[in-house]
């Protein structure tokens, strides 16, 4: 397990950043975190890092987001279906094979589509303040 403290925005798309060169093709990341935890932030900056361009936003609406780069980004927002049947009808499979990265947010609702060797990105509000976040990382020790 890795731990980091974020004390603002800028610094958690630092995290992400730094954290996508462990990343490889295939490679799925799944968030568990509230609502305005970080998880785009982390995502902005996981796709700096794996050097796609364009303006990161949350998929909500369109539950995935496609980025290219040296390696390709694959944004989803799960929040919206209402089960793994809906994720495998958006073709979650072929995103699995198409080489590139898989952040998921609200991960937890699919628990059982996401592989064994997942890693799990969970950021939460700290304790002693209310605005710095704590990011677990598990499932990259060996990255």
């Amino acid at each position: 397990m890795i731990e980091y403290i974020s004390h603002n925005e800028p610094e958690t798309e630092n995290i992400g950043e730094s954290f996508a060169a462990r990343l490889q093709a295939g490679d799925v990341v799944a968030y568990r975190g509230g609502l305005g935890a970080g998880k785009t932030a982390f995502t902005r900056g996981l796709a700096r890092g794996l050097g796609c361009d364009g303006r990161v936003t949350s998929p909500t609406f369109t539950i995935v987001n496609e980025y290219e780069g040296k390696l390709p980004l694959f944004h989803f927002d799960i929040y919206r279906l209402g089960d793994e049947d809906e994720l495998f009808d958006i073709g979650w499979e072929d995103y699995l094979n198409r080489g590139g990265v898989c952040a998921v947010e609200w991960s937890e609702r699919i628990t059982g589509a996401l592989p064994p060797e997942t890693i799990t990105v969970t950021i939460s509000r700290c304790p002693e303040n209310e605005d710095w976040r704590k990011i677990t990382i598990e499932g990259a020790e060996d990255k």
